[in-house]
């Protein structure tokens, strides 16, 4: 039996308050993309979790991706616009 620990998923909508309280992924915490930095260890500080980011476009949460891979976070992604998460099926 191995011992190896899995890493965990996280969603994080990177998007404003405002934004956020209109609609979000139930699963999704909320750290506006500009204080990611600050707060990610709000979510986790294990830099092998995977943490899937998301916003209106793609464009904040890529920005948010940038900063948390130059923190050394390793399994950051990308995962693109709200609406379009919304139409692949998640909730």
């Amino acid at each position: 039996m191995s011992t190896q620990a899995f890493a965990k998923e996280f969603w994080i909508d990177v998007r404003t308050t405002d934004e956020f309280n209109a609609g979000h992924l139930q699963a999704a915490s909320h750290i506006p993309y500009e204080e990611i930095a600050a707060r990610i260890s709000e979510v986790t500080q294990d830099k092998n979790d995977v943490i899937r980011l998301y916003c209106r476009s793609g464009r904040r949460s890529g920005v948010a991706m940038e900063t948390l891979q130059s923190m050394g976070f390793k399994n950051a992604v990308n995962e693109g616009g709200y609406e379009d998460l919304l139409k692949q099926g998640l909730k």
